[in-house]
């Protein structure tokens, strides 16, 4: 069972949430270059196959305006530049705020250590061999020093990955880029529209073929995870955008590379609640539920990431959510934004 990667849980078990993250003024740009055009229409959206989690289903009709998408994931130059213009402050580059993070914790959760609470993100880190699925702090590390400019912690750069997606971003460090941009962040109605690329009830933005099987298709972990990549896409972490072939509709790594922030809360009834009916545009639930970690609000990602993999997540699935939240940021979780 895959289990949602967020600081808090973490900081419980090894990990925690950060402090909120200051808001900075800025100046929204507008224009559409390096988007493309999404028709609306009216899908089956979710899962209830094999592989589906059972916040994927029920099946439900959605239908969904035209919209503009980024064609790729917000890269690490496009972020500098925003953070150059505006001076904004990522969360990972914060502290972490005792008193914000204990709200969202179990009563009387004990405070971690001083070392846990300073300015740190998630980490990837291989595991010798084989691990129980289940214990995610297996192959996650709390890492000091690791943010959007060091996605490995001190010392790492993203010098010569300018064309690489901006990772350690929070939700709140992606809406903060998107209204800088003059964007939003798609809500997950959009994003599954999106990545279907046309095609009707397929499993992955290519059709049905499996990710392992014919040409490489998108960048995920291939062997067995958390130990042994046999690196057959060339990349142990995350690629260049556009290093993949595009979906129906022109859109790079709907699939894999990183996980992509959306607007919507998760709950885990929510589809539930508008399954007989045709829903117009919908905006996800007006609040955060989930019956494992009840405490936490938590927000919606999609797409999969270099980490997914068939025996762990499939994350990879057009129909595939994941949850974290929304003070979170990883390795390998990034966005992209849309508008009107």
């Amino acid at each position: 069972m895959y289990k949602p990667i967020s600081l808090i849980f973490l900081l419980i078990g090894i990990i925690g949430c950060q402090s909120k993250t200051k808001k900075s003024k800025v100046s929204p740009v507008e224009n559409k270059k390096g988007m493309v055009w999404i028709p609306g229409s009216t899908f089956q959206m979710g899962s209830e196959d094999n592989q589906a989690r059972p916040d994927e289903g029920p099946v439900h009709k959605v239908k969904v305006d035209g919209f503009w998408i980024d064609q790729t994931e917000v890269t690490n130059a496009q972020f500098a530049k925003f953070i150059e213009e505006t001076g904004y402050v990522t969360t990972a580059e914060q502290p972490v705020n005792w008193e914000e993070m204990k709200k969202q914790l179990p009563p009387d959760t004990p405070k971690p250590h001083d070392t846990l609470l300073q300015a740190s993100s998630l980490v990837f880190k291989p595991t010798a061999g084989p691990v129980d699925l289940n214990n995610f702090s297996a192959w996650w590390e709390w890492k000091p020093k690791a943010d959007w400019r060091s996605p490995r912690g001190k010392g790492s750069t993203i010098e010569g990955k300018e064309n690489h997606p901006v990772v350690h971003v929070s939700w709140d460090d992606a809406v903060a880029y998107a209204n800088w941009a003059g964007k939003r962040l798609p809500t997950e109605a959009e994003w599954e529209w999106a990545a279907r690329g046309g095609l009707k009830d397929k499993k992955y933005p290519w059709g049905d073929e499996e990710i392992s099987t014919g040409k490489v298709k998108a960048n995920s972990w291939e062997g067995t995870f958390p130990y042994n990549n046999s690196n057959k896409d060339l990349f142990f972490y995350s690629a260049p955008v556009k290093s993949f072939e595009p979906n129906g509709y022109g859109l790079y790594d709907m699939a894999g590379n990183v996980w992509e922030w959306c607007s919507d809360w998760y709950n885990y009834d929510y589809y539930k609640t508008i399954a007989k009916q045709t829903t117009l545009n919908p905006k996800g639930a007006n609040e955060s539920f989930d019956p494992y970690n009840p405490y936490i609000d938590q927000k919606i990602i999609r797409g999969g990431s270099f980490l997914c993999n068939d025996t762990y997540c499939s994350g990879y699935r057009v129909a595939s959510k994941m949850k974290s939240s929304p003070d979170t940021g990883s390795q390998h979780t990034g966005f992209r934004c849309v508008l009107n």
